[in-house]
């Protein structure tokens, strides 16, 4: 019985942990509070009290400078009008780090005096500090490129805690005590070492992939010999590929060999190419709409009801903006098995038709010169192509004719240069008395006698 109690093993540690990780925990949980008790009772050495004082001298005095120069720098900022978008932002990241930028420099100067003067010795503490301090400022500067705001807190604060403990020597324990917290799967092990260097790794990539296709986004745009659905497809394609690249880079970089994962791939994308069927049609027809270039950011397109300019072409739908300023997000399946009328295909000529008509009393011939040079005088009305007028029929009360005429800025709107014409037309024929008659009628009651003047 005794024998059997002595070598009974305690259940103390976590669920999920093996016996020898746990125990592998407390070690080096005992090392790291040990080392920092041990700086814990070094801080209250003389000169230790001493450097700790001076540290504290050097942030009030870079808080004072800051409180007296940032408005100044602030002012000086406000002047520069002519200056790139890219420098005034690096002057604004700047202009918020100046206590640490100032504390930075301040430190290093009195190490630099302290080492001239007295022992190295005496100013260990301090480098320390200084170190820290310039290394936590470099992370925040680094970290900016990043625009999304969880992706930028995610990688400052893991950078920072790796520059600290690099800093500190206490690199490899934390290593060992991350990696201790973990499971395996077969052959592949998972712990929260692995998990942070991932998150760190693919925020960098990701961040850097970002700028990357940024950068090359406005090179491609300022380019003229790039027809702009082209521009698009260079744009998209150098996005999927830069990201792609940096997922795959972190992936494999952590050490996760995505080989085993390739059956549980397959059966999610099988899976996913049933529930988004619709989401993979339209970012096929993005691609065919870019290769065929039948539509192109600038076109004026007419699709159903809407009629508008396209603004941007994205992966999964198209915008359009119409002349009272709504933005319709078409799909891009709609544009590709749908009619659309592209105002602006192949030219921007666009021909518009005005239907109107005149008295029997009125000479045709006239009535077309007036029109033709009614038109004519119309401003994006085109002299190139000039108006030409027809009669198309004799109604009941008029003689029907048909305008015709060309612009070249369908951008400029359809119904605004049809009612100038209009305009143009009645002033026109007010001028050389030609009449635009309506239907009249006249209405007897069942009973009542004729009038006398039939």
């Amino acid at each position: 019985m005794a024998n059997h109690t002595e070598d009974a093993v305690p259940q103390t540690e976590p669920p999920g942990v093996p016996a020898d990780s746990f125990g592998d925990v407390i070690d080096i949980g005992q090392s790291l509070l040990d080392q920092g008790l041990t700086f814990g009772e070094s801080l209250f050495r003389t000169w230790n009290l001493y450097q700790i004082g001076i540290a504290f001298g050097i942030m009030v005095a870079a808080h004072l400078l800051r409180a007296f120069l940032g408005p100044k720098i602030r002012s000086w900022m406000g002047q520069r009008e002519n200056w790139p978008k890219w420098r005034m932002r690096i002057l604004v990241v700047i202009h918020q780090r100046l206590r640490a930028i100032f504390f930075v420099a301040l430190i290093w100067a009195v190490i630099w005096t302290m080492r001239e003067i007295t022992w190295p010795s005496r100013s260990y503490l301090l480098g320390i500090i200084a170190t820290l301090a310039t290394a936590w400022l470099a992370v925040v500067f680094a970290t900016r490129l990043i625009h999304s705001p969880l992706l930028r807190r995610l990688v400052r604060y893991g950078a920072t805690i790796w520059v600290t403990l690099h800093i500190l020597g206490l690199k490899e324990e934390a290593a060992q005590l991350l990696d201790s917290l973990g499971f395996s799967i077969g052959e592949f092990r998972f712990s929260l070492l692995l998990l942070v260097q991932a998150i760190a790794l693919l925020g960098a990539l990701v961040a850097l992939a970002r700028f990357v296709s940024r950068t090359t986004e406005s090179r491609v745009r300022r380019s003229e010999d790039i027809s702009p659905s082209m521009q698009v497809l260079i744009v998209k394609f150098v996005q999927i590929a830069l990201y792609a690249a940096a997922f795959l880079i972190g992936i494999r970089a952590v050490g996760i060999d995505l080989t085993g994962l390739a059956v549980l791939s397959g059966a999610i994308g099988v899976g996913l190419g049933f529930g988004l069927q619709k989401v993979v049609s339209n970012l096929v027809s993005g691609v065919i709409i870019l290769l065929d270039k039948s539509i192109k950011p600038g076109d004026v397109i007419s699709i159903g009801e809407t009629f508008g300019w396209i603004n941007t072409l994205g992966a999964r739908y198209t915008s359009i903006t119409t002349r009272d300023g709504k933005e319709f997000l078409i799909p891009n399946e709609d544009l590709i098995t749908g009619q659309v009328v592209n105002w602006s295909h192949s030219n921007d000529f666009v021909r518009l038709d005005i239907n109107f008509g005149t008295s029997y009393g009125d000479n045709p011939h006239d009535v077309r010169r007036i029109a033709i040079e009614a038109a004519s005088s119309v401003d994006r009305v085109l002299t190139s192509r000039p108006p030409v007028c027809h009669i198309v029929g004799f109604g009941d009360s008029s003689v029907d004719y048909v305008l015709r005429f060309w612009i070249r800025d369908p951008t400029g709107g359809l119904t605004n240069i049809r009612g100038n014409v209009f305009l143009a037309l009645w002033d026109a024929f007010e001028a050389n008395r030609i009449s635009i008659p309506f239907p009249q009628r006249e209405v007897r009651m069942l009973g009542e006698a004729p009038s006398k003047d039939i």
